[in-house]
């Protein structure tokens, strides 16, 4: 191998970006991921909420109670009735880095977007974007094109107050490419943010899938109360303890969910949601236990206490730290203790006012330490076994980095992964191609057991169960999960589907928080290869192979049912950067929990109509 000479290296190689290239080339640094849109934190949502972000900010000084939100195609408008962004630094603001009005507390107190960034990132990731004013019955307009400002206008306008902003997220290839947005993904962030702000209203105007326009109305009363109800549905053990204090800085809601093993949350800061929590999250934890001990007058281990719980919280800070641009981690110190004893003497006064509730509480509590107990048993009587597997976990082939690594490998463990696959034929090919460092294949014997409406001692009953479990590292919750993608990748035939279906029911069933957290996917293969002597294509989906079958002369079609068909060279293309995936996400426990019954459940007629109706 050649050295690298120093003479190689000199002033020419060294490059200063503008604001704009900079974010045209490091998009991930202001949005994240970029993506096609099929994930709900893939960048077109994230622009969408910038821009939101700022209407929000209006409403929470008391400039406007009214948002609309347009999705046209690729187009998306959203206009408030604040104020309206002053006419002189119109431009400035939605193109200058580093320029915004929410740099001091003097206008804007508990604000999101603090860096001055959000709206020039939206503007530079945009192939149209413009921005207009209105103010005292006067407008101004700016439009750009990829940031690029291409015209400006003023003159009077008969319309309220506010800004209007509209951008189409940019199509090329090394910005978001074929994308597309999914109404649910919206929908769900629309409701957040009328969970968020009781009193505003947004309304989002649509084209449904059917072809027809659409207008529907967001907004709660109740705030994270109403957010709770939905998410639980009549799966509540006990009424839903909701606190709000006098200032408006902190509240937050919980109850604990029948059927429910994992712990749930859903917390916020200024009204962004933090999907991987932060301190205000553990502090709402800890509070709670403490609440719930002192009352009581027990000393309950946290597994006892909060398996089954779920729980959101929302705090709004003056001068938040977050991990990134993306903001999905809080970690301010400071707010730790006064979120722990405002939490704990809220539940205790809860407790004590509602005797019935405490009732409720203190049985479920009860009943699960005694599961605890009797899970301890089976794993003391499995002590040798548990021992040996956790040295060896049989069908597992490692991988070298994993989720949680510190210093310079911390982010090929937050790209690790571990496909769960059937069978040695489907387990040989990828482990094959994998790339050893940060791809793990645990292999499935075939299917697994149907464990719904099981209790967790099932785990330690079925070795298999118990492998993955302990493979995964999610046996105490999420906090030791040690790859950050877990992908189900089996066979594209009813069996495996049927695997998929008893894999997800697992998760859902005992780790719903692995899925609330977007760990959990499905591996997307081909299901055919469309070929001549000079052209291979591979298509996934009957709609795709007909096209590319009509493209392509003399073209021979194959369908691959199996991993195992594919073979390693044609395998490992699937796995690398250019790697579908589709997300396990649920809309909310409730529906959750109701699907999982209706599918996974006893036989009833409702499903045996269901069958014959779709049976092809």
């Amino acid at each position: 191998m050649n050295a690298i000479k120093s003479s190689d290296y000199d002033e020419s190689k060294i490059q200063t970006l503008s604001a704009l290239n900079h974010i045209r080339t490091r998009p991930g640094m202001y949005i994240g991921r970029l993506g096609n849109g099929s994930n709900a934190n893939d960048g077109i949502y994230i622009l969408l909420k910038e821009i939101i972000d700022n209407s929000v900010d209006e409403f929470i000084l008391g400039c406007g109670t009214r948002i609309l939100i347009n999705l046209d195609g690729h187009k998306v408008t959203v206009r408030d009735f604040g104020r309206g962004i002053p006419f002189g630094k119109l431009v400035d603001c939605v193109s200058q880095i580093n320029t915004g009005g929410k740099f001091n507390d003097d206008v804007y107190q508990f604000s999101v977007g603090l860096n001055g960034v959000g709206t020039k990132a939206v503007n530079a990731l945009s192939n149209e974007f413009t921005v207009t004013s209105y103010r005292e019955g006067r407008f101004s307009r700016a439009s750009f094109v990829r940031g690029i400002l291409q015209k400006t206008e003023e003159g009077e306008a008969d319309a309220p107050n506010g800004t209007e902003m509209s951008f189409v997220p940019d199509e090329s290839p090394s910005i978001f490419g074929d994308y597309s947005f999914h109404l649910d993904f919206i929908e769900e962030r629309l409701w957040n943010y009328a969970y968020l702000n009781t009193g505003l209203s947004l309304e989002f105007e649509f084209v449904s899938p059917e072809g027809k326009r659409q207008r529907k109305v967001y907004k709660s009363k109740e705030g994270l109360l109403d957010l709770l109800a939905r998410e639980v549905g009549d799966n509540g053990i006990y009424k839903i303890c909701h606190y709000t204090n006098k200032d408006k800085t902190l509240e937050f809601a919980f109850t604990h969910n029948a059927g429910s093993f994992s712990e749930s949350y859903f917390s916020y800061v200024n009204g962004q949601h933090t999907s991987d929590g932060g301190t205000h999250q553990s502090a709402f934890k800890e509070g709670i236990l403490k609440g719930i001990n002192e009352h009581f007058k027990k000393s309950w281990a946290p597994a006892d206490a909060r398996e089954g719980i779920i729980g959101a919280i929302s705090i709004r800070v003056k001068e938040p730290i977050f991990e990134s641009q993306t903001k999905n981690k809080l970690g301010n110190t400071e707010i730790r203790f006064p979120i722990i004893n405002e939490v704990k003497d809220a539940v205790v006064d809860f407790l004590l006012k509602n005797p019935d509730e405490a009732k409720k509480l203190e049985e479920k509590i009860l009943a699960t330490e005694k599961q605890h107990k009797e899970i301890a048993q089976l794993k003391k009587g499995a002590k040798e076994v548990a021992q040996k597997t956790k040295l060896n976990i049989p069908k597992l082939k490692e991988c070298k980095y994993h989720l949680g690594q510190t210093g310079a490998h911390a982010a090929d463990g937050e790209r690790s992964m571990i496909f769960l696959t059937e069978g040695d034929s489907a387990a040989g090919t990828l482990n094959s191609v994998r790339d050893v460092s940060t791809q793990a294949v645990f292999a499935l014997r075939g299917k697994v057991r149907n464990v719904y409406g099981a209790k967790r001692g099932v785990i330690y009953d079925t070795e298999e169960l118990y492998n993955m479990m302990a493979a995964l590292g999610i046996e105490n919750g999420i906090d030791g999960l040690r790859y950050g993608k877990v992908i189900i990748a089996t066979d594209a035939d009813t069996d495996g589907f049927h695997i998929q279906i008893l894999l997800m029911t697992y998760f859902l069933t005992f780790f719903q928080d692995l899925v609330m957290a977007g760990r959990l996917y499905i591996l997307e293969t081909p299901l055919f290869r469309v070929r001549n002597k000079s052209v291979t294509t591979y298509c996934y989906s009957e709609k795709e192979r007909d096209e590319k079958a009509a493209q392509i002369r003399g073209s021979e079609v194959t369908r691959f049912k199996g991993l195992g068909e594919l073979n390693a060279k044609e395998f490992g293309q699937f796995i690398g950067e250019d790697m579908r995936l589709t997300p396990v996400s649920i809309s909310t426990m409730n529906e959750m929990q109701k699907e999982l019954g209706f599918y996974m459940g006893d036989n009833t007629p409702e499903r045996r109509q269901f069958i014959m109706e779709n049976l092809v």
